[in-house]
Parts: C-alpha cells; sequence; structure tokens
C-alpha cells in the first residue's frame, strides 16, 4: 500500500471518497492505510474475513454458452454446502446528507515532472448524488455526466480545460457509481495555490450557464450514439466488463436485469426529454446547484511528504516494539522464521482444479483472409466476420522517410492529430463529427520487431477506427479531411493538448514505473530498442515536460505539418478492414476512395536509415504483385550493457532487466516464453513479492526478443537484481518438476489461446506479419517444450557474462548505486 500511496491521483481519489462518505464503510482505506496496518490484530482480520467473505455475503457470476445447471450444482455441492448460511449483516448504511457544504485539504508528494513547479495543486469540487440502485435516475445523471466534461464541447471542458489555469482535469472526474451513493467530481490539477478560488467560481458559474442553456441536441444524440456502438461493439471481455458493470447495484441489492436493460433505458430517457426539454437542466439544478452535500477538496506537494511518512512510519513502528515484552518479541521472531520457512516450501497445488495440457487443442483455427491491391497498389487486407453492424478500418504508414530530428515528436503528432480540426471543421465540429459519426479514431506509433531476426523491424504509425456500417461514408470521409487537410494553426488549443498529454505521462509513472524501467533496461539490446524508448519511454515523458514548459511552443507546432508531409501519404501505405460479409464489397469501395483522395509523393523519398529489407505481406492475393513490407535494419548496431537509475522522490522502486535472446521464430523462443512464466511462478513471486514485499513481480518474453525481469512498487532494488540473478541459476539448476512445466504451460496457453473479438481478427498478420501457419509452428514448439529445454536456454541465453543485458531503476535515491560507476544516474 505504500506504493499505491506514491501516486498522487490515488490520495487525492481516497481523500475524496474518505472525506465525501464519512459516516461509514467509505471512510477508510479497504486496502489499508499504511500507518494503520499496524494496528490490525490477528483476530480483526481473521474475523472480518469470516464473515465478509463468507458465502452467505457472495454473488456468483457465469456468462456464456454454459452448463448453467451443471454450475449451479458444482457451486453448492462443493462451497454453499460446505458451509452454515449467516446473516453477515455487510449492508451499506445511508450516508447522512449534509446541511452545509464542507472544504479538505491533504498533502501528497511533489511530482518530478511537473511542467511547472509552481503549479503542483489540485482542487475538485464534488457533490453526492442518489442510491446507485435508482436505475433510471443513475443511468440519466451517467449521462449528464458525460454532457457536462466529456470533449472539447462539453461546458466544463470549455470553462477549465481551455481556461490555462491547470494542466488537465482532476482525478476521478465526472460520474463514480462504484460506492452505495454515486458522486459526481469535478476541477482541476497543475494550478498554482493563487488560482483554487477561481477555479471554484468557474465551477459555479458553469453549472449556472448549464442551467440557463442546457445542452445542443446534436450532443444528445452524438452520446445516445456512442450507447449504440458500446451495445454492438463485441470485445473479448464482453462477460467480464458486464459483471464488473452490475457489481456494485446488484452488491447493494439492487436489480441487476433491469441495469442490463439499456434499450429500455434509452428509451425513456428520450422520452423524458421529449415531454420536457428541460429535463436536463433541471437535474443540474437539483443535484449540483442546490446539492448541500458537496465537497471542496484540495491537495498541493510538501517537499517532505515521503520523509514526513517514514518518519511516521518509523515512530509507529517503534512504539509498536516498545510495548512488546521479551516474551513478544521472541514469540514474534519465532513466528517470523516460520513464515520465512512457509515461504521457502512449495505449494501442494493439488487440491485446485485444473486443466491438463492434453486438454489444450493441438491446432489452432485459421482465419480466412483476402488481401487485394486498391489506388497504385496499395495493400488492402479483407477478414469477413460478424461484427455486428460495426466495420472496423485501420491503416499503417511507415515512418522510413522521416528526417531523425522530427521522429521524437512523433507520438505528440500522433496525439492531436485527430484533436485539432480538419478541412471545414474546426476543432469543435471535428469532436462532435467523431462522435457522430464513428465509435472513436485514434493514431498511434508502432515499432514492430520482425520475427526472424532481433535486429530489424518495421517503423510507422496505427490509424484505427470503427463505425456502424451506416455511417462508413462518414468516417473515412473523416480520414480523408484528417490526411488532407488537417489543422495546425490553433496555436493556444495546441497548448492546451500539450500539458494534458504532459500530465497524463506524469501520472502514469507511479502505475505504470515497470514498464518504464523494462523499456530503459531494454534501450542498448535491439537497434528498435533506441525508438521504442523515444515513442514510448522515460526520453517520451521528459521530452513532453520540456515541450509543455515552453513559453513560445510554435517551434514545436511548425513540426507537425513537416511530419504531415511524410507521413499523410499513401507512400508505403497498408489497409485493412474487419466486417460482416456483406459489408465488405462496399468497405472496399469507400477505402479505395479514401485511398485516391491521398496526395503521393512527386519523386520517391529515399529512406533515412540506409538499408532497407523488403518482405512480403503474406494474404491471398486477388490481383496484382505480391506487396511488401518495408523494414530496417543496421548491420553495425552492437549491443551493449547499459544501467541507469533514475531517481524519482518515491519511497518504492521500480526496477527492470533486459536480456538479449532470439526472435518469435527461433526454435529456443517457446522454450524461454515457458521459462518466464516458470520463473514467475516458481521463484520469483516468492523471492520478490512474498519475502521482498514488492507489490508484484516476475519476468516475461516480449516479442523484440527482450527477456524482462521486472519488479513493481518495490521497496527493494539492488536485492531485487541479486533475485534476477538466483532466478537463473534456480532454472540452471534444475529444481522445477514436470507438474511445474505443465503448468506453466498451461499459464503461457492461456494467453495464446486468449479468445480473438472479431474487430482483431487477422491483425497478427497485418500489422506483424504472423501468418498461421508461423503461429502454429510456435504452439507446436510450445507443446515440446521439455525439463532439458529450460535449463539449457536458461545457461545459453540468461546466465551472467553469457548475454548483454540492460538494467533500469526507477526510485529513490539509493547508496549502493551511488557508489557504482558502472550506473548513470538521471
Amino acid at each position: 500500500m505504500k506504493g499505491a500511496f506514491t501516486d498522487n491521483e490515488r490520495i487525492f481519489s481516497q481523500s475524496l471518497q474518505n472525506q465525501l462518505l464519512p459516516d461509514h464503510t467509505y471512510s477508510v482505506v479497504s486496502g489499508g492505510n499504511p500507518l494503520n496496518i499496524p494496528d490490525l490484530s490477528w483476530e480483526q482480520l481473521k474475523q472480518f474475513h469470516a464473515t465478509h467473505y463468507h458465502p452467505s455475503n457472495a454473488r456468483f457470476f457465469t456468462y456464456g454458452n454454459l452448463p448453467l445447471e451443471q454450475h449451479l450444482r458444482q457451486i453448492h455441492e462443493e462451497a454453499l454446502n460446505k458451509f452454515q448460511r449467516i446473516e453477515p449483516n455487510t449492508s451499506v448504511p445511508a450516508q447522512k446528507l449534509w446541511d452545509t457544504p464542507r472544504e479538505y485539504h491533504v498533502t501528497c508528494g511533489p511530482d518530478k515532472f511537473a511542467t511547472d513547479p509552481n503549479k503542483q495543486t489540485t482542487i475538485g469540487v464534488s457533490f453526492l448524488l442518489p442510491d446507485i440502485t435508482d436505475i433510471f435516475e443513475s443511468f440519466t445523471l451517467n449521462l449528464l455526466s458525460s454532457l457536462l466534461i466529456d470533449g472539447p464541447n462539453s461546458p466544463f471542458y470549455k470553462a477549465l480545460i481551455e481556461s490555462g489555469l491547470g494542466t488537465d482535469f482532476s482525478p476521478d472526474v465526472g460520474y463514480n457509481g462504484y460506492t452505495r451513493e454515486a458522486f459526481f467530481s469535478v476541477g482541476l490539477q497543475g494550478i498554482a495555490d493563487k488560482n483554487m478560488e477561481t477555479v471554484k467560481q468557474i465551477i459555479t458559474k458553469t453549472i449556472d450557464e448549464v442551467i440557463e442553456k442546457g445542452f445542443e441536441d446534436d450532443r444528445v444524440e452524438a452520446l445516445l450514439h456512442k450507447i449504440e456502438i458500446q451495445m454492438k461493439h463485441q470485445s473479448t471481455s464482453f462477460g467480464l466488463a458486464l459483471s464488473s458493470y452490475i457489481a456494485s447495484c446488484w452488491n447493494h441489492e439492487g436489480d441487476p436485469i433491469e441495469l442490463l436493460n439499456l434499450g429500455n433505458q434509452v428509451t425513456r430517457f428520450r422520452q423524458c426529454l421529449k415531454e420536457n426539454p428541460n429535463f436536463l437542466q433541471e437535474k443540474v439544478k437539483q443535484y449540483f446547484k442546490n446539492n448541500q452535500h458537496r465537497l471542496t477538496l484540495s491537495m498541493n506537494p510538501d517537499e517532505k511528504y515521503y520523509e514526513k511518512q517514514t518518519q511516521m512510519e518509523t515512530e509507529k513502528l517503534k512504539q509498536k516494539i516498545n510495548s512488546l515484552s521479551t516474551k513478544d518479541k521472541l514469540y514474534v521472531y519465532e513466528k517470523g522464521l516460520e513464515l520465512q520457512d512457509l515461504q521457502s516450501k512449495p505449494q501442494d497445488a493439488t487440491c485446485l482444479p485444473a486443466l491438463k495440457v492434453s486438454d489444450i487443442e493441438p491446432t489452432i483455427s485459421f482465419t480466412e483472409l483476402d488481401t487485394a491491391l486498391a489506388a497504385d497498389e496499395i495493400p488492402i487486407q479483407y477478414c469477413a466476420q460478424p461484427t455486428n453492424g460495426v466495420v472496423y478500418f485501420r491503416a499503417f504508414s511507415s515512418l522510413n522517410t522521416l528526417p531523425e530530428e522530427l521522429r521524437p515528436y512523433v507520438p505528440l503528432f500522433c496525439c492531436v492529430l485527430t484533436k485539432m480540426g480538419c478541412g471545414i471543421y474546426d476543432y469543435r465540429e471535428q469532436a462532435q463529427q467523431i462522435e457522430l459519426k464513428t465509435g472513436g479514431m485514434s493514431v498511434s506509433p508502432h515499432v514492430i520487431p520482425d520475427d526472424s531476426d532481433l535486429d530489424v523491424y518495421e517503423q510507422g504509425v496505427l490509424f484505427s477506427s470503427l463505425c456502424l456500417d451506416r455511417n462508413l461514408s462518414d468516417m473515412m470521409h473523416l480520414w480523408s479531411e484528417i490526411f488532407n487537410n488537417p489543422h495546425f494553426e490553433e496555436e493556444e488549443y495546441f497548448k492546451v493538448l500539450v500539458k494534458m498529454s504532459a500530465q497524463e505521462l506524469s501520472n502514469g509513472i507511479p502505475n505504470s514505473g515497470h514498464l518504464y524501467a523494462s523499456i530503459r533496461a531494454s534501450r542498448t539490446l535491439t537497434p528498435a530498442g533506441d525508438l521504442l524508448e523515444t515513442f514510448n519511454g522515460m526520453d517520451q515523458v521528459r521530452l513532453m515536460k520540456r515541450v509543455a514548459e515552453m513559453s513560445d511552443i510554435k517551434p514545436v507546432l511548425r513540426k507537425l505539418p513537416r511530419i504531415k508531409k511524410y507521413l499523410l501519404n499513401s507512400d508505403n501505405m497498408r489497409c485493412s478492414v474487419n466486417a460482416a460479409p456483406q459489408q465488405l464489397s462496399q468497405a472496399g469501395k469507400e477505402i479505395e476512395n479514401f485511398l485516391k483522395s491521398l496526395g503521393r509523393s512527386k519523386k520517391e523519398r529515399k529512406s533515412v536509415r540506409p538499408h532497407v529489407i523488403e518482405k512480403p505481406i503474406d494474404g491471398n492475393l486477388v490481383n496484382g504483385p505480391q506487396p511488401t513490407r518495408k523494414l530496417i535494419t543496421d548491420p553495425t548496431f552492437k549491443p551493449c550493457q547499459m544501467k541507469t537509475h533514475f531517481v524519482l522522490p518515491f519511497p518504492v522502486n521500480y526496477v527492470g532487466e533486459g536480456v538479449r535472446t532470439v526472435p518469435y521464430t527461433h526454435p529456443d523462443y517457446a522454450s524461454l516464453k515457458i521459462l518466464a512464466r516458470l520463473m514467475t511462478a516458481k521463484f520469483l513471486h516468492t523471492e520478490i513479492r512474498e519475502k521482498g514485499g514488492a507489490y508484484g513481480g516476475g519476468a516475461k518474453l516480449s516479442s523484440n526478443g527482450i527477456f524482462t525481469f521486472y519488479s513493481y512498487r518495490d521497496p527493494n532494488s539492488v536485492q531485487t537484481l541479486q533475485s534476477f540473478e538466483k532466478a537463473v541459476s534456480w532454472a540452471k539448476s534444475g529444481k522445477f518438476t514436470d507438474v511445474d512445466i505443465e503448468e506453466a504451460k498451461l499459464s503461457v496457453f492461456s494467453v495464446v489461446d486468449a479468445p480473438v473479438a472479431p474487430s482483431d481478427k487477422g491483425m497478427d498478420q497485418f500489422l506483424y506479419g504472423l501468418s498461421d501457419e508461423m503461429k502454429q509452428a510456435h504452439r507446436e514448439q510450445l507443446f515440446g517444450v521439455s525439463h532439458e529445454h529450460l535449463t539449457n536456454v536458461s545457461d545459453k541465453y540468461l546466465r551472467i557474462g553469457k548475454s548483454t543485458r540492460g538494467l533500469a531503476v526507477l526510485g529513490p535515491d539509493n547508496a549502493n548505486i551511488d557508489k557504482d560507476p558502472s550506473w548513470v544516474i538521471r
């Protein structure tokens, strides 16, 4: 939990819930406040578990075409039948409403990547809303929340984000329906202390203006269109998402069936608007203007925040220890040794139900794909799927000709491309069209490793969108306008987007620090590693901080049209479409029209990187020559070791160590993949989490052939790196059983055989060049991994001195690292 509270957004959100709902369950930290955890006794924990984790207090979820009676029988016989029913009395009482609004202030740690050190204050105003079991009222308020805060056309976005006072909305902005009574929150982060009163005044003024003016019909329609797409879009986590959606309401005795009947709620909502044009304004007046149960929460950094936390924890532990007698201390010590011994023993998992590797299908089902050439030999991959009336479009455009000095700005270009306006639309009108006609349009940079050579990769940008089939022409027209006539003139709005992007990257470090460490660790191991760091690593975080700090942002803004010239054309592009069979023909025509609208270079631009490898795009080509992908290589590249420590004001570390191994099609890749799961489950979890106290840790093999060790929210760093070494020694010694290997294979196959949504079928082929035949060959290699294979690859690729590795740590100052000259301190 110390790691959880390194996240300033988490501190704000937790304080908001505790203070807005102070009378009962929500007044405490469910995972335990680090300062309060030592006060919890074993008996209290045991009693809490016996009551709250009893089957009498449970809800059971099943989803899919499954034998329900058999499941219910199994639940009854193997769980419910073994317990006596109790009355847990765990219902949450209603929060007593306030007579007057309240204010509260908290402190947090400083943000090293804040765009302005003097603007690190957060303020939010939150309003208590009705019980979430009032399903239609909750549905209405959820929609109302979206109208108030989502996108550049919303009142609070215009009033707060575009005011320039802060960098982004405050945490937990919008409707929150996970507590018994819902709440709505709005505010700003990244503001100066002196502007807190101004932000409060803006919020009050905006509420008054909404009550007076209401919302445009198109905005309401765009929101209902979004619900329609959500109902039709099929994801692999659909059942899980439904379970999560109904859990809170059902736990508080709401009706889950009524909650799922979105169609009826939309119909009723439309009827309310028809009967009363002021329906939404009246809700705003009732729940925001006249609501006395309102909390204004502010938070600013304290340079000594973590120092004070550590001091309080030290004093707390000292008090606990001083209260113990000599006999108590001996008892605790002996229990500690007992725990250590228990942690070192293998756990008996035979009592758990499990599959066997023999239960896994030996072959995969192949996906039928067609590839056709359109508009000057641009390949389009067609995948016919039951997409429920939705069309999915992707385009991939190469970055090979882009000058090196523009490369770091590609993520920023991608971030703002669909947000600054295009053609006849300004940025507000563009956002409205995207909401009305599509399910979203996204642009993202990609570094794609080759399947057979670690020193070869593809670099480019992926354009993705989806729409209802009736809106396909409108969606492709929007893409055409974005490619041909993007707007890069709005300097003030560009500043807003830059600040938001920089703030999001900074906020992401406490949640994704292990990913940043892993990317940094692999920076010098492959030619693509440096580009991956540039696009997705700490270098990108630092660059965006510098850009957001610029007093004159014009030099960066001027880079965007230059990037457009190299990227937004049909040179080196390929497209894909997933749709129902009857929609493919029309989709093909619309995409061809889009491609014909794009410019081509008057003369062929040469790749900035001198060494290009052309590989064929597999697929059942309908006509013309076989299209190719243009990949980059660097024959002079030599992998080297690098150790980097990013000193951050956190009480925990994020550790990453990367080892260069082999590409996807190499025979040893499958063994290394199984080894990573084996090491995680049978060694690293115990050493790093159970003994070391980290929130998590393990090993994984990435598609780029880098074997990565990592730890997450870790009180240790150097000790964890030593645990990584011990894991290799453990693997080399072969101290694992055939049952362990079987479990590791099952774990790997659970990912390999994870369901693929209709929207994503064929994407491995389209993006990575991985055919079903290649995936089948890899599958057979996974089945064939043996004990001997695992010991061999651990020695061959992971042994110290045998392999090239990189290390990275994000975390507090460390005396041991400071004394070691092989570390680069950032």
